[in-house]
């Protein structure tokens, strides 16, 4: 009698596209068409467990033996049917030992010259009390970046805020300092900023043009939507302004594609028409949303409801992106777009960012914080730029995030895309970062469902779209 086989349900799940039965291997969030032996497989197996010569003479009337026991040895290595040999351990590691930092965001300015109704940021001032980052803590911050993480060969620098135009002093400064300090080392630097555009001239687009900033603008959608968060210190809507300054910035910006930052909060659920303003109207080259669903003033965010119809009109907006994508077009829907890399690049993610792994941000003290959401919190930092990362510390904290036991992240399908959610959320919605978002799990499960969907749709129709324009966003 030999071993008995099971199905390992935790490591599989299906997606149903027309005919095709689409299998989502969990482990290495790996996507691939079942065969009919395969489906054969799991639909016995499903029902009872049975040894392997049953499993043969079960299926006999169907397929051949060696057919079948090929497939089941396939099934067995991936760890799809287990025959009662141990698994392997879903994350490897268990534990964070070191990190590997590529990315700094310097918190240039806690000043902004918005008052934006649903800002979560912790260490917000208005203009006048606005807390600049000195020279000396941004460079501390980039020798630190060196220090920590002297193999990279790539390094990314984000300036932020606050409005980081608001201290366009040191911005310059340290572009040019890291240009020297960079290409000294051998290293390559690329330059990151998300800015709200009020600020912006033709003098500093050129000049952001010329050190091919990778730019984000904070926009609403249409002057009814932008307006009714995103207001001055005096209360006015920023529409116009933000218009204005947009266009000019798009009619002369050449070195990169610039993308729209969209908040929603509650009473905004409008995906398609905000989307339709940005891309279409604006001429932004992606449009990424971003439902508020833990902000500190609940009056913001999102109700369960509404956040139900905020995943359906982003699944609407994701079949008119199938819908261009068989037609050899990207529409800029960010959202879609990353899922869709995510599943054909197989990514697999351990930890749900690179907040600390990668990233650190540093607070206008040098203070090194998880990510830019946390300057200013009361969740401890972890060194400062002088005296550099608490490696001990850091490597605790997300080691606490990698252990997944007990948590509904231990056999969730999504858990190696999702990975529990983000930091922030959890810290803002539980008073803990490393406990799951499982307010939300649902959804995010029929959203990766969908995206399988519409990925499997594109592979099957029109794969000359994926090499087009999803394998190159790894070049940026």
């Amino acid at each position: 009698m030999g071993a008995i086989l099971n199905l390992v349900e935790r490591n599989l799940h299906e997606v149903q596209v027309d005919a095709d039965r689409m299998l989502f291997h969990i482990p290495s969030s790996s996507l691939f068409s079942t065969d009919a032996v395969t489906g054969g497989i799991i639909d016995t197996l499903r029902q009872q467990g049975c040894s392997p010569e049953d499993l043969v003479q079960r299926l006999a009337g169907r397929f051949p033996g060696q057919e079948v026991s090929e497939t089941l040895r396939e099934l067995i290595a991936l760890e799809l049917v287990s025959d009662g040999s141990p698994l392997t351990p879903e994350i490897g590691v268990k534990r964070v030992e070191r990190t590997a930092l590529n990315t700094v965001v310097l918190n240039v300015n806690t000043g902004c010259n918005l008052s934006c109704t649903y800002c979560y940021k912790e260490d917000l001032d208005k203009p006048s009390a606005g807390r600049k980052m000195a020279v000396e803590t941004a460079e501390a911050s980039v020798e630190m970046l060196l220090r920590e993480s002297p193999d990279e060969t790539r390094y990314s620098v984000v300036f932020f805020g606050g409005e980081p135009l608001s201290n366009r002093a040191l911005i310059e400064h340290m572009v040019g300092y890291c240009e020297r300090r960079f290409a000294a080392a051998g290293k390559q630097v690329e330059f990151i900023m998300t800015t709200n555009a009020t600020l912006l001239t033709e003098e500093i687009v050129d000049w952001l043009d010329a050190h091919r900033f990778g730019l984000s603008i904070s926009i609403d959608g249409p002057k009814t939507v932008h307006d009714r968060n995103r207001i001055t210190v005096g209360g006015q809507g920023t529409y116009d302004v933000v218009r204005r300054k947009a266009d000019m910035l798009l009619s002369r910006y050449r070195s990169r594609p610039v993308g729209a930052r969209v908040t929603l909060t509650r009473g905004v659920t409008d995906v398609e028409t905000i989307w339709n303003h940005l891309f279409n109207e604006m001429g932004f080259a992606e449009v990424g949303f971003a439902p508020v669903t833990s902000g500190d003033l609940s009056d913001y965010n999102l109700t369960g409801e509404e956040l139900v119809q905020v995943f359906a009109n982003m699944k609407a907006l994701g079949r008119r992106y199938l819908e261009a994508a068989l037609e050899h077009r990207n529409i800029g829907f960010s959202n879609l777009h990353q899922l869709i890399t995510d599943i054909h690049e197989g990514q697999k993610k351990a930890l749900p960012c690179g907040a600390g792994l990668k990233m650190l941000a540093v607070d206008h003290e040098g203070g090194l914080n998880l990510c830019h959401r946390f300057t200013g919190s009361s969740l401890p930092t972890f060194g400062d730029v002088h005296s550099g990362v608490k490696q001990a510390e850091l490597n605790d904290f997300l080691s606490q995030r990698l252990d997944r036991q007990g948590t509904g992240c231990d056999t969730c399908r999504i858990r190696n895309l999702c990975s529990g959610g983000c930091y922030h959320e959890s810290y803002a919605r539980y008073g803990d970062p490393t406990h799951p978002t499982y307010h939300y799990c649902d959804l995010m499960r029929d959203w990766v469902d969908f995206g399988i969907e519409v990925y499997s749709r594109i592979m099957a129709a029109n794969p000359a779209f994926i090499s087009r324009y999803i394998t190159p966003r790894k070049a940026h």
